[in-house]
């Protein structure tokens, strides 16, 4: 039997994580020897850090493989956006033999779309594991609340893609579950492209027409139009990897008016050629662009570092409606493009261009404020502590003597801003509109570390809790750590604005010693249970009604 060199390569892939991994697998997930389904696991974890911008603990967190989980092996979803909540459900299937053939098995996707149909109605009762329970309570409280479900159903594997057979009871599944509801297959050759695209994205487009170049105070746009198609199958190839530096990820199609008018238009013949007037274009940024200068019309132009800064709803739009209509289908609509030959360093650029370029409310700007002033001194501060702060997202481990930006913005909001609830349930807002409530010109170093560390501390418990731990751990640890760091200023007599690298050592000491840390978290998993019972009156809460009540902002006046 010969073997695929992508497969060959994501099996490479898979065997870093499992090693790298190995205790958090073991810990968190409770695996044991079984080698195999170590590595299974892994390739959900490689699948999951290639497709979403989440960091390592995230994505452990949505593991849900093993025993009743209804065919879904991890789960991932956001907050609500413009009343739609964004779910992403993986299934895997990871043959030893390296091949890159067999087909993503029918039964598993008939599995998929049976959870589909069932997971998301909060009435019904389904017998699941308890990792899968505790994050599906969380997203049908939402739903209960109004939230309308936009579920990515992933089906990966080393092999190949699902039969023909599948694919008709997927559409057959369709006509009920509509647009809500889009699949996509990932194999090793797709995998391969992405983890590729990691590096910058030097590509190729196809224009069509004619095209302008200008020059603007030493910086080159170019204007022009490209099909369509050509978005949709860069979009596939790329996927996520182009819309790093977009502000805001994809809303759907269901109940969102503009994304739905986009594929409408798509969908009929007669209007397709009309679509180059109704939308307002593709914005690019890259380092260099390059075409042939001699020839008059549909110029291929070569792109280096290319990033998709404002269409990112368009791309992604186009790129479902292809894959439902087909490529073809779609051929003769075309859209405006603009590319802009930016220095790579001139971030304060890209930044204007990227928030000037997008009308909505920005979502997730964390890497275009990485070179704030605020930013870059908080880093010299933690350095001068011993530990490292990561600014920009990274491709590798999280160290115990390092924190990244995203876990201090989280950790700051919920202790020392006392915004718990916001720190977990708004994060794409840390870096936008929470930014100067989290990165206060007053916050240092030591605040930020000891933030961290508590942060971690509740996290911990929380993934790994004890036999008697109270059922809302799980949701509410953020509040838990919100408690404790009251609990340690109050032990070292002084208030926040006093906690500075003088008295960093005393601190870090207090939480780091065992009794202390077990003290703090006990306490402050009383003071909640005391807070909940008086909130219930002495009722048991269900875990929908538990997740709903850690999104209330009154339950910290409670505590505080």
């Amino acid at each position: 039997m010969t073997m695929s060199l992508a497969a060959q390569v994501i099996d490479q892939q898979v065997s870093g994580i499992a090693d790298r991994f190995r205790n958090e697998f073991t810990a968190e997930l409770g695996l044991g020897s079984d080698e195999h389904r170590r590595r299974g696991v892994a390739f959900i974890f490689l699948v999951a850090k290639t497709m979403l911008p989440l960091e390592d603990d995230e994505i452990l967190d949505g593991i849900v493989d093993g025993g009743n989980d209804c065919g879904i092996d991890a789960l991932y979803f956001e907050s609500p956006d413009q009343g739609n909540i964004k779910i992403t459900l993986i299934q895997v299937k990871y043959r030893k033999h390296l091949s890159g053939e067999g087909a993503f098995p029918e039964n598993a996707i008939i599995k998929m779309i049976d959870a589909v149909k069932k997971l998301f109605d909060p009435r019904l009762t389904v017998t699941m594991n308890e990792r899968l329970r505790l994050r599906i309570e969380e997203v049908r409280a939402f739903v209960r609340e109004g939230a309308i479900p936009q579920v990515d159903a992933v089906a990966a594997n080393n092999g190949s893609r699902w039969t023909s057979t599948a694919q008709q009871t997927i559409e057959n599944a369709q006509a009920q579950l509509g647009d809500q509801v889009t699949w996509q297959h990932v194999g090793s050759s797709h995998l391969l492209a992405m983890l590729q695209a990691r590096k910058p994205v030097d590509t190729e487009l196809q224009l069509t027409g004619k095209a302008l170049v200008e020059t603007f105070d030493f910086r080159r746009v170019l204007m022009g139009r490209m099909s369509v198609a050509e978005l949709a199958r860069m979009t596939n190839r790329y996927g996520n990897f182009l819309f790093e530096k977009n502000i805001r990820r994809y809303l759907g199609l269901s109940n969102n008016r503009v994304n739905e008018a986009v594929a409408a238009t798509l969908r009929q013949p007669d209007q397709q050629s009309n679509f180059y007037f109704y939308n307002n274009g593709i914005t690019i940024t890259c380092s260099q662009f390059r075409h042939n200068a001699l020839q008059r019309d549909d110029w291929r132009v070569q792109i280096s570092n290319m990033q998709i800064i404002n269409g990112g709803q368009t791309a992604r739009t186009v790129q479902q409606v292809a894959q439902q209509m087909g490529s073809e289908a779609i051929e003769t609509a075309e859209v405006l493009v603009r590319i802009y030959e930016l220095n790579q360093n001139d971030n304060e650029l890209i930044h204007a261009i990227t928030v000037a370029t997008n009308s909505q409310n920005p979502v997730e700007i964390r890497d275009l404020k990485a070179n704030e002033p605020e930013q870059k001194a908080l880093a010299q501060s933690i350095s001068l502590l011993g530990y490292t702060y990561r600014v920009k997202r990274e491709d590798r481990t999280v160290t115990s003597k390092e924190f990244t930006s995203a876990v201090v913005a989280e950790a700051v909001l919920a202790i020392w801003r006392r915004r718990p609830h916001q720190a977990r349930f708004m994060r794409r807002q840390h870096f936008s509109t929470l930014y100067n409530i989290i990165f206060t010109k007053d916050l240092n170093g030591a605040q930020a570390i000891i933030a961290a560390l508590l942060h971690r501390y509740a996290e911990q418990r929380r993934k790994q809790p004890p036999q008697d731990a109270p059922n809302f751990l799980a949701y509410g640890s953020r509040f838990i750590a919100m408690l404790m760091g009251r609990y340690l200023l109050r032990d070292m007599g002084i208030d926040l604005a006093h906690l500075d690298h003088r008295n960093f050592d005393h601190a870090q000491r207090l939480i780091q010693n065992k009794d202390n840390l077990l003290n703090y978290l006990s306490h402050s998993e009383k003071e909640i249970s005391r807070v909940l019972a008086s909130l219930d009156h002495g009722q048991q809460p269900t875990l929908q009604q538990l997740s709903a009540t850690f999104r209330r902002g009154d339950l910290v006046e409670m505590l505080l």
